[in-house]
């Protein structure tokens, strides 16, 4: 959940460490969540030389500019998937200057 705007410089370290770790399916929801979406799909290209991407690389990304966040949560529990691999657990990011982290585990529960 992006609420913040934050450097293109720390923008991309996040994008990179989420590729880094095997992040396979990146939703990105909130403020120009959009550019979230590119900024991962241009890590994937940067970390794997710019070459063709394995499928089991494949990060799939998304953005959810116009849904409500119950929503994107509802679809992330029940619908993401990765054509390759099984996808193992869920990280929630949430980038804001303050931390909301009861209200974002009771909604990802509660969809």
């Amino acid at each position: 959940m992006v609420e913040q705007i934050v450097p293109l410089e720390w923008q991309m370290a996040v994008s990179d460490w989420l590729v880094r770790s095997g992040c396979l399916s990146m939703m990105a929801w909130g403020r120009d969540c959009g550019y979230w979406d590119d900024s991962v799909d241009l890590a994937s290209l940067r970390i794997l030389g710019y070459g063709e991407i394995p499928d089991d690389q494949l990060v799939m990304t998304s953005w959810h500019e116009h849904e409500s966040l119950s929503d994107v949560f509802s679809f992330s529990k029940r619908h993401a998937f990765h054509s390759e691999v099984e996808l193992q657990r869920t990280l929630l990011v949430h980038i804001a200057d303050r931390s909301q982290e009861p209200y974002m585990l009771r909604t990802y529960a509660e969809a």
